[in-house]
């Protein structure tokens, strides 16, 4: 099944894929980073599923998510009637649940089911029982229960059932995890989680402040933001699956099931500027615990609850994602310097306190630290945004991002009375900003570059104007949004650097689709620039590559129109709420 054929159900601690024929090929628990206990997305149904729909298995006929909620519904029209699955993930305080309630529309409906449970990423076939009419699963620290009204039968390693469905009928399917040492936990019920989830939901959205034109994009973008933050924490992860390729059949297979501070920050910029500021609190707090200690240990990601420990493995046991391999858990982009990411940080925690986020004297002290390790380092090489597996380099938007961090600490004083070396900061901001506009501009071509000397552009570069390095109307601004648009547009799309199929530009071979944030960049600089109906023009070519239910992988591949990378992508989710408010100002 593609990419693209499935819809995210989530608590807030864990999410599930669920595939338009009904099938959950995906989920990690008891969080977003713990092993899978289903695995098809990666592997085969042997490796772990949970199927539900109309004997003979098809593609729903429609579905959707219930307004302004991440409640999914599915429908099938079939010969006898239609009927419909209602799959969801209610928050909690207590063990995780995914729920599943058939409802029969019309007619009477042939139902069937089949569960495969796979604990440790579809390795671990667990022992199962039956207690007292439901299925027990335990596998080592992993034990999961499952309420039903229709009794499954075991055989082949699965179990499955077939049952009918009649007009106004609801049966409901709940599976919930807990560590195998401790007893079976509280039933839940069903129906009244269903509610609850759905209250919660509404109440949230009521929150929102976008009120353009893109509502309905811009909503469920949040929605899905929404459902990448570890609650328990305020974490927020990249994505919730792991090595689905950015080069299908190919090695480009990360994953992403972790906090980077980059794609956090950005993703709490969105939210904030959409009215979410508990969100900002939250992860200020995360923050400040997770980066606790010398500034110099500072890492570009880190686990859920702040863990710094993220060793990459390979799992040879599957076969990957349409065949691509190897599939990799953990990071070991952990280790690399990404000088951006200070910046990042002090630019998020300033949009905060500006949107009316309380001061914070710890936040500020840890402030003033990665300040002066910027102060110290910002001229060295790093691996850049774009993390390259390969040498290090002088990145020029690195480079910009050091130059962020420190205007947006003259700012902290300048605005909030705060104390510190101001007129320093002021100095090194000059000379940083002297120092790009240097080395890091080809005046023959009248572009910045990716790197300094690089003939390179990079579509990060796009992001100088947004940031106030330099104004929209700078002659070297517009030179610039000039030549990324002349040398990295293909088929209508940004790619992030060049990369083509013979070289390792990167560190690794082979290609990669068009990177969907970088052109959302673009669409927000053309209407800073006045030129709107060619933002809007792209901006809804982007809109439309989500699926039927709104979600966004890291990038599309116009090679095979497909979506590629992990999926959905808070990175590409983040950018469509930015581009949609600069679409929405007057002017």
């Amino acid at each position: 099944m593609r990419i693209e054929d499935y819809a995210l159900i989530g608590d807030m601690q864990s999410a599930a894929l669920v595939g338009r024929d009904g099938s959950i090929d995906w989920l990690c628990l008891p969080r977003f980073d713990s092993p899978s206990c289903f695995t098809a997305l990666l592997g085969s149904e042997r490796n772990g599923h949970w199927w539900l729909g109309p004997t003979g298995r098809r593609a729903a006929t429609r579905r959707r998510y219930r307004p302004d909620t991440l409640i999914l519904e599915s429908e099938w029209d079939t010969p006898t009637g239609t009927v419909r699955v209602i799959d969801f993930m209610p928050p909690r305080d207590r063990n995780p649940d995914v729920v599943r309630i058939v409802e029969g529309v019309s007619g009477t409906v042939q139902m069937s089911t089949q569960l495969r449970v796979r604990f440790d990423y579809g390795r671990i076939v667990p022992w199962v029982r039956r207690t007292n009419g439901h299925l027990q699963a335990i596998g080592g620290p992993d034990s999961i229960w499952l309420h039903s009204p229709v009794p499954l039968k075991g055989g082949d390693y699965a179990h499955r059932a077939t049952f009918t469905v009649k007009e106004g009928e609801r049966l409901p399917f709940v599976f919930t995890w807990h560590p195998s040492h401790q007893p079976m936990p509280p039933r839940i019920h069903a129906e009244t989680q269903l509610a609850e989830t759905e209250a919660m939901w509404a109440e949230w959205v009521a929150k929102c402040t976008y009120e353009g034109p893109y509502r309905e994009a811009v909503v469920r973008s949040l929605i899905t933001l929404k459902g990448l933050i570890y609650d328990p924490t305020g974490g927020i992860v990249a994505a919730p699956t792991t090595s689905i390729p950015e080069d299908l059949g190919g090695v480009r297979n990360w994953d992403y099931r972790y906090c980077w501070l980059r794609d956090a920050t950005m993703t709490l910029d969105a939210l904030i500027n959409s009215g979410y500021l508990d969100e900002a609190a939250a992860w200020r707090s995360w923050l400040l615990r997770a980066i606790a200690g010398r500034p110099q240990d500072l890492q570009i990601m880190y686990g859920v609850a702040g863990e710094r420990r993220l060793p990459e493995m390979q799992l040879d046991w599957l076969d990957g994602y349409e065949d691509s391999r190897p599939v990799r858990i953990g990071n070991q982009a952990v280790k690399q310097l990404q000088l951006d990411v200070y910046g990042e940080v002090m630019s998020c925690l300033f949009v905060s306190r500006t949107s009316g986020l309380a001061a914070d004297d710890r936040a500020w002290a840890i402030q003033r630290q990665l300040l002066d390790y910027v102060a110290e380092h910002w001229d060295e090489p790093d691996e850049g945004l774009w993390e390259v597996r390969g040498p290090r380099r002088h990145f020029t938007h690195s480079k910009v991002m050091c130059w962020v961090a420190l205007d947006r600490a003259v700012q902290y004083v300048e605005r909030f009375g705060r104390t510190g070396p101001v007129e320093r900061w002021r100095e090194l901001r000059d000379a940083v900003h002297a120092e790009i506009c240097e080395k890091g501009f080809d005046a023959r071509r009248n572009t910045f570059t990716q790197s300094y000397g690089s003939p390179d552009v990079d579509a990060a570069l796009l992001l100088m104007p947004l940031v106030g390095f330099l104004p929209i109307d700078d002659p070297r601004v517009t030179g610039t949004v000039a030549a990324v648009e002349k040398e990295l547009m293909s088929d209508g799309f940004v790619l992030r650097y060049p990369v083509a199929e013979d070289n390792d530009v990167d560190g690794l071979p082979g290609g990669e689709g068009a990177f969907l944030a970088c052109s959302f960049w673009l669409v927000e600089v053309m209407a800073m620039q006045g030129r709107k109906e060619e933002a809007r023009q792209l901006f809804e070519r982007l809109l439309a590559l989500r699926n039927d239910v709104g979600l966004l992988a890291e990038e599309y591949d116009p090679r095979y129109a497909r979506m590629v990378g992990n999926f959905p992508q808070a990175f590409s989710h983040v950018p469509l709420v930015h581009a949609a408010r600069a679409l929405s100002e007057p002017g």
